[in-house]
């Protein structure tokens, strides 16, 4: 038998994480975070921009990283977005310091990523 309790769900701020607060050093995407030589790439990715012209880019790290978990996860670029936006897992593995709730780029950003990140670089 099954009895339903009608208990109403908390607040978010009162939502209790697994986890103290602190991410994994465990978890597949912040192993693979340190597998990655961000730094080795950024200055190549650096070259496709002019110094003077422009709106700031993204960094390479969030570019490729967001990719990256667009083509793990086999989801639409809309849809990597709303990932990264609720994972602070994700948004660890993007370069992002701390969690944030709202999404750090637009889904649209990611046709430009596609462009610029190829084989080659």
């Amino acid at each position: 038998m099954y009895r339903k309790e009608e208990q109403p769900l908390p607040p978010p701020e009162k939502f209790e994480l697994p986890f103290e607060g602190k991410l994994s050093p465990n978890n597949r995407w912040v192993i693979m975070a340190e597998l990655i030589p961000w730094d080795d790439f950024e200055e190549e990715y650096a070259k496709l921009f002019s110094a003077e012209k422009g709106a700031p880019a993204k960094l390479f790290r969030m570019a490729l990283g967001t990719l990256i978990i667009k083509g793990k996860l086999g989801t639409s670029d809309r849809e990597t977005i709303e990932q990264i936006r609720e994972n602070p897992y994700l948004q660890y593995f993007i370069g992002l310091n701390c969690y944030q709730q709202e999404p750090p780029l637009e889904s649209s950003m990611l046709v430009h990523f596609r462009k610029r990140i190829d084989g080659e670089l």
